[in-house]
């Protein structure tokens, strides 16, 4: 089955499963930094191997059958910061992972994803070449690379068309099951703590979260690509509000999900620039809920709606 991707100024085509799909054709941009401020005693040039390795890695895969011209990849980041060296080859780390998908006439990039990952042990020998084999768990590295290139192209889908990412979080949860035997995989599991890899991927393939993928399009295509033209800002700015009000019934299902967390951790500072500038709107269903699902940044939320 063949569908149009709506990323209107990028003019991705995105073919069935079954099409062959020219080489150059990787989805993502990613950049790559490792950084080790509290290593001693080690050559640092691992580390800049390490960094090449991971970004030819995420930027020469290619993760799907769709085609990306160059301009359209999508772009994101991988920081690493490495906190131990047990071996010559084997480290702890955390790993912050970022996308922000652009937004339609506009220079202006909005923050979707921005977490750490704090369960991140791997092995990796100076000057290897990082692999992936779908539907194989060939290293811990590799396999929490792939997991998040495929959240990141689900959650870029789900912003431009509907429901459109469920078959890459899918692909996600596919990491996760190969590797949840790996005795250096934390974070796979479901008993490795409340906040990780497995919950992030089950809440975006839970039907108890519909509404926040519903919000996941509805905010972007329908309200921040808007947002350009005057004539439509207050219209933009209601489906926007509208779709954060939404996540009410989220929490009411899943109180203090991961997934909650992430994109409010991603989005509470565009919430308070989007809409404490331009168009007014009646914002009071929104702030309660922002209020109620988003405790933690509660004092950035109280000023919404108010006259400066």
């Amino acid at each position: 089955m063949q569908r149009l991707k709506l990323q209107f100024f990028f003019g991705v085509v995105i073919f069935g499963l079954g099409t062959v799909i020219p080489a150059a054709a990787q989805e993502l941009r990613a950049t790559v930094q490792v950084l080790s401020p509290g290593i001693q005693n080690t050559s640092k040039q691992v580390f800049t191997t390490l960094e090449t390795a991971v970004r030819e890695y995420l930027n020469s895969t290619q993760w799907t059958r769709e085609r990306y011209e160059p301009d359209e990849r999508i772009e994101c980041s991988f920081v690493f910061n490495i906190t131990e060296q047990s071996s010559v080859s084997s480290f702890k780390a955390t790993l912050q992972v970022q996308y922000s998908r652009p937004v339609f006439n506009s220079s202006y990039k909005s923050p979707v994803l921005n977490l750490i990952d704090k369960q991140f042990s791997f092995t990796y020998l100076e000057n290897d070449r990082i692999e992936f084999v779908e539907n194989t768990h060939l290293s811990n590295l590799s396999s929490v690379l792939a997991y998040y290139a495929y959240i990141i192209i689900g959650l870029d889908h789900d912003t431009f068309q509907k429901g459109s990412g469920e078959p890459f979080y899918a692909k996600a949860q596919g990491v996760v099951n190969n590797a949840q035997n790996d005795p250096q995989g934390a974070g796979w599991r479901s008993l490795d703590g409340n906040n990780n890899r497995f919950w992030l991927v089950d809440n975006l393939l839970n039907p108890a979260f519909d509404n926040l993928i519903e919000f996941l399009y509805t905010y972007h295509r329908q309200g921040l690509d808007l947002l350009h033209d005057a004539a439509q800002q207050k219209t933009a700015k209601a489906a926007m509000a509208n779709s954060i009000a939404g996540l009410r019934a989220v929490h009411q299902k899943r109180p203090n999900s991961y997934l909650m967390g992430v994109v409010m951790d991603a989005k509470s500072q565009e919430f308070v620039s989007v809409f404490g500038d331009g168009a007014a709107i009646d914002l009071k269903a929104m702030q309660s809920t922002l209020l109620l699902i988003d405790a933690n940044n509660s004092q950035l939320y109280q000023a919404l709606g108010q006259p400066k």
